[in-house]
């Protein structure tokens, strides 16, 4: 990218895979020094059961022309995220971007299953993996971001603030957690403001991350194998298209423009006039609201 970002610091809080780890690719990219975070390393993996690490991350960020910093880090535990800012501060002195994209709840959601059928313990850890790891990593991270004027947080969630407001999101608990990201980058942008600080929600649409991906059989070069089996597919977009979104906020110097709103991928691609890694410009959610919600036929001529 065209962009530098070589003197900044990013906290990339879930960084382990999908759109975390594109983020923290792309602002490697960037050339920003990058602290990713996440549960799994190549000694322990989390909860998840998947092969992805944060020293792969890492190595990702330092490979693309930053510096990658991988640190094991449950974003549950408040002792450990304040270790993590504390170690920041020692070694940067300063923290310029935090990307609150943990996440983890996947196989907690049970689809099209009522409140009162749902399993409560998975229900409320569920919520406690969206919603609180981003309240504990902002409460320890926000005093060192905002010690410098033009600090960014990027909330990462699934639906606009728009969509979500009128649309069912398949379960009660993945419903009210994406939602509340959304709540978190409004509240904390008006928190924000009097430090010359800026906080916005940020979606990608329908992303072909690595567990996407395998759920489908496919790879990132043959993802349209996969509209055999979902025609809608066809407006997917790689998680590294989240990640330039990212980079063009961060290195907007009118970005506070943007402060308590809720984005998406295509949204900004539109704005900045980055790509998906195919040269497209998948706006998803208009594509969703337009096509997909109405029974249209999958075709995302217009849409990408």
């Amino acid at each position: 990218m065209h962009t530098t970002l070589r003197e900044k610091v990013a906290l990339v809080a879930g960084a382990t895979r999908g759109t975390g780890r594109a983020i923290a690719t792309a602002l490697g990219e960037a050339g920003a020094t990058v602290y990713c975070t996440g549960r799994t390393t190549r000694e322990h993996r989390s909860e998840m059961n998947r092969p992805e690490t944060i020293e792969e991350t890492a190595e990702l960020v330092t490979q693309a022309g930053g510096r990658g910093i991988a640190v094991q880090v449950d974003h549950l535990e408040s002792e450990q995220v304040r270790a993590l800012v504390e170690r920041i501060d020692r070694e940067q002195g300063r923290l310029d971007l935090l990307v609150n994209d943990v996440w983890g709840g996947d196989p907690l959601a049970a689809w099209d299953t009522p409140l009162w059928e749902h399993s409560l313990t998975d229900g409320l850890r569920l919520l406690r993996l969206a919603i609180d790891t981003h309240v504990i990593t902002s409460h320890h991270a926000l005093p060192l971001l905002t010690r410098t004027p033009g600090g960014l947080v990027v909330e990462v969630t699934d639906g606009t603030a728009e969509y979500n407001a009128t649309n069912y999101r398949v379960s009660f608990f993945y419903d009210l957690a994406k939602v509340s990201v959304n709540r978190l980058a409004f509240s904390q942008a008006h928190e924000l403001k009097p430090y010359g600080c800026a906080a916005v929600s940020l979606t990608p649409g329908w992303l072909r991350s690595e567990m996407m991906l395998e759920h489908y059989g496919v790879t990132e070069e043959t993802w349209r194998d996969a509209l055999v089996r979902e025609p809608h597919f066809v407006i997917s977009e790689s998680p590294a298209y989240t990640g330039r979104a990212v980079v063009a906020l961060a290195a907007d110097p009118d970005r506070g423009r943007w402060s308590g709103q809720s984005l998406s991928s295509g949204q900004l691609a539109q704005v900045y006039g980055f790509t998906d890694v195919d040269g497209s410009r998948p706006d998803a959610w208009r594509y969703v609201v337009e096509v997909q919600d109405r029974g249209g036929p999958a075709d995302a001529t217009g849409y990408r």
